[in-house]
């Protein structure tokens, strides 16, 4: 197995490298980054998210560019603001003590700031396509000496309708640059481009790696974004054992999350962007060595931390795609441990995991929220065990100690009162709060109706029938296929929703046309849904101000009204 070692990088990019917490290389940047240092190839990569594609054209970018050149040697145009911050820091970070200036240019953001970086002579700059082209129109951003072009997500670019803004960068650049694209996928629009706009270019194509791991249980609550805390405390105090990284969205919501965590007594840490080198150092070595239990972290900042023993990972927001919900949840049950990946999802997300459930293709199991008895049974459980194996241990020293409190006072008196010294804190249940079930359209209305175009004249004769159908053809249960109506060419059934996505799913990866798809003209549940709601409130008030028009005379008046209404002659 090859090791960064190998490649011939300078003593401060190895360095860097090692901080971060880099080992081996992935498989992206062991293709990569020997093939960037030794050869003037332009390059197309393709590999999935979160793969280390960044650190694959990053290192070899900061190898190559001059420090003492205060111009703009690279630019990394990025789909979203987002990716660019990342990228700009991923990369300030590899640079170490090279004295390279990385600049970001985004919208929605001070230009005169990023307009004083390009000033002080910034080598690298990151950005979107929109800030980048004003930038190059008002001149302050030069990029006619260029060493590097480089798209990052080019396939995202391309989607998103950047196909017109970058062609336009591109010609306020120089020719002997060298281009490299990075993509997820390889649509036929990049290898325009590159053959459009590349020289000699070689193609390098990481397999697509397996999207979830068997020794990960993959469970999700579904609370209010108010409760999530609550929520968070109460999963972590009712398992044997907690030790894993907690993933949330911005850099203030791991702070907030943090100091709730802390004020509650719990040994965690936040570690994100924002953070100095040396606090990143301090805070990773605490959790390596388990002075830490719980670290809380951005997906840009939790890279390259190398764990194996990792029980829980946590997503304290849902992720906003399967990529990111693979990387996340592959940080643990490695080396043949088993681990248990926890997303927490409030009430209108519920789609968004059952698209990941689809992508992923995993078993990711809704469970309910720990309640308060059942959290303090399992701390009074804990307190049992650690008490019952402590009392094994050599505890001579304490003999006349004991005996002193024993000969002074009722026996069970003086465990109880060590008891509550030890453990009353943790067994007091006033510490958690109340947290309000949440019902919604996955519990109450989250079924749909299926239309399937299979029928009595196929074979189907009933409902016992369609269960077999169905169950051969996809991987759902029969308790979970309900209200069953067969007809003589099509069917109708009923599913849970996060079911029902998954049987339309299995259908559509058939060839030819699809035999299931959601119903439409279902009178039956038309009924339902017009009995309740807006739909008889409209009603109810039709009916009312039509009486009281009626009764007024509205209606003569406005007939008598109409038939004076005659065409005027021309």
């Amino acid at each position: 197995m090859k090791t960064f070692n190998d490649f011939g990088l300078s003593e401060s990019t190895l360095w860097a490298l090692e901080k971060k917490g880099y080992e081996t290389p992935s498989p992206i940047q062991a293709a990569c980054i020997p093939l960037l240092l030794s050869s003037d190839k332009d390059v197309i990569g393709q590999a999935q998210t979160w793969t280390g594609k960044t650190a694959a054209f990053s290192i070899p970018v900061i190898e190559k560019i001059d420090p003492k050149q205060k111009r703009v040697q690279a630019i990394i145009l990025a789909p979203t603001r987002e990716l660019a911050i990342q990228v700009a820091e991923e990369m300030s970070s590899f640079k170490w003590t090279k004295k390279l200036s990385v600049a970001v240019l985004y919208g929605g953001a001070s230009m005169r700031q990023q307009i004083s970086a390009l000033r002080g002579g910034a080598q690298i700059v990151v950005g979107t396509p929109g800030r980048v082209m004003d930038m190059i129109n008002k001149k302050y951003l030069k990029i006619n000496e260029l060493s590097y072009f480089i798209l990052d997500e080019a396939d995202e670019m391309l989607n998103m309708g950047f196909l017109e803004d970058i062609e336009e960068i591109l010609k306020a650049t120089n020719e002997d640059k060298k281009m490299l694209f990075f993509s997820a996928t390889m649509p036929k629009q990049i290898l325009k481009v590159a053959k459009t706009y590349m020289q000699e270019f070689e193609i390098v194509k990481v397999a697509a790696q397996q999207l979830t791991t068997s020794n990960t249980e993959q469970i999700y609550f579904e609370v209010r974004e108010r409760d999530k805390v609550e929520a968070l405390t109460r999963i972590i105090d009712s398992e044997k054992e907690f030790y894993g990284i907690v993933f949330c969205r911005t850099k203030r919501e791991c702070d907030d999350l943090t100091a709730s965590l802390q004020s509650r007594w719990y040994t965690a840490d936040a570690i994100h962007g924002d953070h100095e080198q040396r606090t990143r150092e301090r805070v990773l070595k605490k959790f390596k060595a388990k002075k830490t239990l719980i670290l809380v972290a951005t997906d840009v900042a939790a890279r390259g931390i190398d764990v194996n023993d990792l029980t829980h990972v946590v997503n304290y927001h849902i992720p906003q795609d399967p990529e990111s919900y693979t990387h996340r949840i592959g940080r643990t049950g490695r080396a043949g441990n088993k681990g248990t990946a926890i997303t927490l999802i409030t009430p209108s997300e519920w789609r968004k995991i059952a698209f990941i459930q689809r992508k992923t293709n995993a078993e990711i199991e809704k469970q309910q929220l720990p309640s308060i008895d059942d959290v303090v049974e399992n701390k009074k459980n804990h307190i049992r065990t650690h008490i019952v194996s402590t009392i094994d241990e050599d505890l001579e020293k304490y003999e006349d100690f004991v005996q002193e409190l024993l000969t002074n006072h009722e026996h069970e008196d003086v465990v109880k009162a060590l008891v509550k010294i030890a453990f009353g804190e943790q067994l007091d249940a006033s510490n958690y709060r109340s947290v309000r079930p949440v019902i919604n359209n996955a519990d109450a209305a989250g079924v749909t109706r299926l239309f399937i175009a299979r029928g009595r004249s196929h074979g189907i004769t009933g409902p016992k029938e369609m269960i077999d159908y169905l169950v051969e053809e996809t991987s759902v249960r029969p308790k979970d296929i309900q209200d069953i109506k067969v007809l003589e060419d099509f069917s109708f059934i009923t599913l849970p929703f996060l079911e029902a996505e998954v049987v339309i799913d299995a259908f559509k990866r058939k060839p030819g046309r699809s035999l299931v798809s959601k119903a439409k003209d279902d009178k039956k549940w038309g009924r339902k849904r017009r009995s309740s709601g807006w739909w008889s409130r409209w009603r109810s008030r039709s009916s009312h101000w039509g009486s009281r028009w009626s009764s007024r005379g509205g209606d003569r008046w406005w007939r008598s009204r109409s038939s004076d209404r005659r065409p005027r002659r021309s």
